[in-house]
């Protein structure tokens, strides 16, 4: 247990319902009148949801423990996605639902953060940009600006980004795994 005047970013608090929630941010607020208290915004672990709460300041809220471990990602299997923890060597079965959009930028031998709440995988975080190849793209023609100059291209994942019209198939790519967006072209 923890009070409101303990929270920081990146907590996960477990509230009322069960549920688990990170603190994405929060401030202290002090009023001329009346007593304090923290206004929060908090986002939903396992459905993503974010809501703004108002605590009582000193009100306690249960702090739950996350572990968050480096793994390596091996395969899919029907509907999970198997992770190797790389220091214990033991693998997790993680639901597809968990890694959600997380897979277009999922290649096998890949490392990312795994958080786990009592053996219950929760989510998992990407790298801020990973390289990936580009598996299949219409050649782009030079005259060709009504677009933007950019054009779809599907990743060797499946997953279908815009790039420039420069961008050919076979080409690596760096793409943001926040966003979705072409970072550049790798040598």
């Amino acid at each position: 247990m923890a009070t409101t005047n303990d929270l920081k970013n990146g907590m996960t608090l477990r509230l009322d319902d069960g549920e688990l929630w990170n603190v994405v941010e929060f401030q202290h607020v002090k009023p001329g009148k009346g007593g304090a208290f923290v206004r929060t915004k908090l986002k939903n672990v396992t459905t993503g949801k974010i809501v703004d709460k108002t605590f009582n300041a000193g009100v306690k809220v249960e702090v739950a423990t996350v572990d968050k471990r480096e793994m390596q990602y091996l395969y899919s299997d029907g509907d999970s996605y198997i992770f190797m923890d790389t220091e214990t060597y033991d693998q997790i079965y993680v639901p597809r639902e968990v890694v959600g959009d997380n897979a277009n930028y999922l290649l096998e031998s890949a490392i990312v953060t795994v958080a786990v709440n009592e053996g219950t995988p929760l989510y998992i975080e990407l790298p801020a940009s990973v390289e990936l190849t580009i598996a299949e793209t219409e050649p782009g023609l030079q005259g060709d600006r009504s677009t933007g100059g950019t054009k779809p291209a599907t990743l060797e994942t499946g997953a279908v980004i815009q790039v420039p019209l420069f961008v050919t198939t076979g080409d690596k790519v760096k793409v943001d795994t926040r966003t979705g967006e072409y970072l550049g072209r790798v040598n």
